[in-house]
């Protein structure tokens, strides 16, 4: 089994959607790397050689995948949320923030509704 930033890939899976089960890595990026590192892109992680696997590591050097990136990504909301900005209000609202309509969508960020009932109006 091939460990790679950590992450245990999947043996059965062709090496381009292998590497993808890494936080930070997509196809794109993940096929740049098979071709620096000489790999091919349709070789099974089962079937690398643990030379493959070094070229791979080494290949992507200094990216930052992973537990590092999560901690920028979190970083960076965090930084938007002290300085105020509309972006930074909308993330501590949990709404969304890239100019989508709350009318009527916006489920995932909004959460479930819950309905509340009228309150009856006392009659004289």
């Amino acid at each position: 089994m091939a460990r790679i930033a950590g992450i245990d890939l999947p043996k059965n899976k062709r090496g381009v959607i292998g590497l993808t089960y890494i936080y930070g890595v997509g196809k794109s990026t993940a096929s740049k790397i098979l071709s620096d590192a000489g790999v091919s892109e349709d070789t099974k992680v089962q079937d690398w050689t643990d030379d493959e696997i070094a070229k791979i590591r080494t290949a992507m050097g200094e990216m930052k995948v992973e537990g590092a990136l999560r901690s920028e990504v979190q970083l960076n909301i965090k930084r938007l949320m002290d300085i105020g900005c509309y972006r930074g209000i909308r993330h501590r609202a949990g709404l969304p923030l890239r100019g989508q309509r709350t009318k009527n969508n916006s489920r995932t960020r909004k959460g479930k509704r819950k309905t509340v009932a009228n309150k009856k109006k006392a009659t004289k």
